[in-house]
């Protein structure tokens, strides 16, 4: 997976020192807590979720993104195939699979990197073919990769803006508006749940969690309403993985379309209300978490022949019982998509 701390591209007016946060309220760290456990209605009535957020996710309108049979071919490789997916504001579709399942196709078409050449991808119920991760990004559309491009010795308020630096001045006396820079950085971190004392420090400094946190608040401030994570537990341990978990479910309740791609089905289920399911480039399942149990999620992103088969190697080779014995009751009849 190419390398990012997100794939953006800095816009035109952030250049220009243009930032839209700055005609939106102040939130104190207590009042973003106390958010997680408000119905979104409330934000929808304040303002602090675009319309287009809101008719997606109180009154039945077009998803946010949508694909419909979709897939990508390159030459006579096929590399995906009939996937079928929705995205609303305010929820976590994950998406599933082992290596080589379609994951990373997946991604960069919705990402702007590739277009799709066959189906339907829809942007608020409007069929659209992305050119550009530019095009996406303007769309709403923000990816934060598995590896993390920052520079680890340059302060956290450094990587938040890299690229897109907030200036002040004018021709020959512009320069580098740091304090709001540093500002703006303390400010989107601390509504995402990380209180940075100084984001002079070094990013390198911050644990491998935080720095994905810094990486999700980048996307929010600059305008996502999509927000796709690539794999962003892969390299961490169980409680980096923990933390990480819970900035997914902050950026929800801020009212992003969040997009979780994973291989691991017991990072997916905690967070997820949909569940896309891909193997070899196609689609196996679809489901609404109400339909399918972490057991039932599990079977059948391993396959009841696969998990048999380690099954009998263990038994041979005089493995744990009660790990046998685990892994044939998971051995389950999946249901229908």
């Amino acid at each position: 997976m190419e390398p990012g701390l997100v794939q953006v591209l800095p816009r035109p007016d952030a250049a220009a020192g243009h930032h839209r946060q700055l005609d939106r309220e102040e939130a104190s760290g207590a009042e973003v807590m106390a958010k997680n456990s408000k119905t979104r209605f409330d934000d929808v009535k304040t303002g602090s979720i675009s319309t287009d957020l809101a008719e997606t996710s109180l009154i039945g309108g077009p998803h946010l993104l949508s694909l419909k049979g979709a897939g990508k071919s390159y030459g006579n490789i096929i590399a995906l195939s009939g996937v079928d997916m929705d995205v609303d504001s305010g929820r976590v579709t994950c998406v599933l699979g082992d290596n080589g399942a379609g994951k990373s196709t997946l991604i960069k078409i919705i990402a702007g990197r590739h277009e799709h050449t066959d189906g339907e991808f829809e942007i608020n119920g409007e069929s659209i073919r992305l050119k550009s991760p530019r095009e996406a990004l303007d769309r709403g559309i923000a990816a934060v990769y598995q590896d993390l491009a920052v520079v680890p010795l340059m302060p956290i308020w450094r990587n938040f803006f890299l690229g897109s630096e907030l200036t002040t001045g004018w021709g020959p006396f512009t320069s580098l508006n740091v304090e709001e820079m540093k500002r703006i950085t303390k400010k989107e971190v601390l509504e995402m749940g990380i209180d940075l004392r100084n984001v002079d420090q070094p990013i390198g400094q911050l644990s491998g969690g935080e720095r994905q946190c810094v990486a999700i608040a980048r996307a929010v401030y600059f305008g996502a309403k999509a927000l796709i994570l690539d794999e962003p537990t892969a390299a961490l341990g169980v409680k980096q993985s923990g933390v990480v978990l819970r900035y997914i479910l902050r950026a929800r309740d801020r009212g992003l379309g969040v997009i979780f791609i994973t291989h691991n089905p017991h990072h997916a289920f905690p967070v997820g209300d949909r569940f896309l399911l891909l193997k070899r480039g196609k689609s196996i399942g679809y489901y609404e978490k109400k339909d399918i149990t972490l057991n039932e999620l599990t079977a059948q992103m391993a396959g009841g022949a696969e998990l048999e088969e380690l099954a009998h190697e263990l038994e041979q080779i005089g493995g744990d019982t009660r790990l046998i014995e685990e892994i044939r009751e998971a051995e389950v009849v999946v249901p229908k998509a």
